[in-house]
């Protein structure tokens, strides 16, 4: 019994059938957002044109561009966190290996101050 239960509970929402939400990255957000503006497009439309197929056709185009919009969005914010963080990883392990040396970079040079009046 315990085994199923661990199986289940690992499993996730799949969106049909390919995507995990759960587990992927930006999916959750992406999927909120693009019903959001699903709703908002068809609504905005069928009140404007009272016409109801081309409202739901013209939410479900607004559910496409939104996710994908924000799904983009998303995932290129994230490349370009981790970027930085390895970026920062790799200068924190240059600053630790070069610390104390001539070479570090931020051990500046003394100026040699005048011994006695010139």
């Amino acid at each position: 019994m315990s085994g199923e239960e661990g199986a289940s509970q690992k499993k996730g929402f799949r969106l049909l059938g390919i995507l995990d939400v759960q587990s992927t990255p930006c999916a959750r957000e992406a999927v909120l957002h693009g019903a959001g503006g699903s709703l908002a497009a068809g609504l905005l439309h069928f009140l404007a044109t009272s016409r109801v197929k081309r409202s739901f056709d013209v939410g479900f185009a607004g559910f496409m561009i939104t996710t994908l919009g924000s799904w983009f969005y998303c995932r290129m914010n994230n490349a370009k966190l981790r970027a930085e963080q390895r970026l920062i990883q790799e200068g924190i392990k240059k600053k630790v290996v070069y610390e104390g040396t001539s070479l570090d970079p931020t051990n500046k040079p003394r100026a040699e101050a005048p011994s006695g009046p010139s």
